[in-house]
């Protein structure tokens, strides 16, 4: 791979990649003979180091590869909104790719928002520009790599993109997770140390947000290098909802049940919401074989 460019380069070292780049490689020239236009560089180095997965939990890069890929990067804006700005034309103020200076779509936001390359000159200076649901638009006189940059250094603000500014940012890749929900009975200790006891067994891990209201409480975080994303709460019940790749299902019931014993809470079930793990009812032997 080449040289970072400078912007991404930034975005590396404040947002570690994941190990493997989902839908991250494949034919660029092909790509860009499909699409019509070259791409710019410091988007095909985010591609290739990223791939596709979500940044803070606000932003979904778009890439040309990948069979089923959920988010593929077309130029579908012309055939999708050409009608509609027939009959309503004040609400679409940029041409749409393959118009010349059209909009193209290379990320979308948490909210359905579309965050495109306004195409016009070559691409290296395309500006960035979020086209929301509601036919709002901001623009940034800046590429893909620089907004990013500016959005996880704080240094760019967007109304619409909604992300986590107390917390670290972070990149989650579009792996398979399977979804557990281990319900706990109360213990002697209260939530707070609970949680510490929680985090201290899955250490280290990064804050993902909390929830409190009246009395209820929610505690995200993720455990790092490891993919696995957690909830402790108590506002749905007392419970620990766990996700984590499938292949890492026994290693995640044996951390889950010790860290409910150090907790001093007993397991009364643990359910398969999504996903192929199953670690039967009730807490079981702690060796990391699920019952069923």
């Amino acid at each position: 791979m080449t040289r970072p460019h400078s912007s991404v380069a930034r975005v590396i070292e404040r947002v570690p990649p994941p190990v493997a780049a989902v839908d991250g490689h494949g034919d660029w020239a092909e790509a860009e003979r499909t699409l019509g236009t070259r791409l710019p560089e410091d988007y095909k180095q985010l591609v290739a180091t990223y791939g596709r997965g979500d940044f803070w939990g606000a932003l979904c890069l778009c890439t040309p590869f990948g069979d089923g890929n959920p988010v593929p990067l077309t130029a579908d804006l012309l055939e999708d909104y050409g009608p509609l700005r027939d009959d309503f034309p004040d609400q679409y103020p940029y041409p749409l790719f393959p118009e010349p200076g059209g909009l193209l779509a290379w990320a979308v936001t948490e909210s359905a928002a579309r965050v495109c390359w306004l195409t016009e000159g070559p691409p290296e200076s395309w500006p960035v520009v979020i086209w929301s649901r509601d036919d709002d638009y901001e623009r940034f006189d800046c590429g893909a790599g620089a907004f990013l940059d500016g959005v996880t250094s704080r240094s760019t603000t967007s109304e619409l993109l909604h992300h986590e500014p107390d917390l670290a940012p972070w990149f989650d890749p579009a792996i398979e997770l399977d979804h557990v929900y281990v319900r706990l009975g109360e213990g002697p200790r209260p939530y707070d140390e609970r949680l510490r006891i929680l985090r201290d067994a899955f250490a280290p891990t990064s804050d993902r947000g909390d929830y409190e209201y009246n009395g209820q409480r929610q505690d995200h975080f993720a455990v790092d290098g490891t993919g696995w994303l957690m909830t402790y709460e108590c506002t749905y019940g007392h419970q620990l909802r766990v996700a984590f790749p499938p292949a890492d299902s026994a290693e995640a019931r044996r951390t889950v049940l010790a860290a409910a014993a150090l907790m001093g809470c007993p397991v009364l079930s643990a359910d398969t919401v999504h996903g192929t793990s199953s670690w039967g009812s009730g807490a079981g032997p702690a060796d990391g074989s699920p019952s069923r």
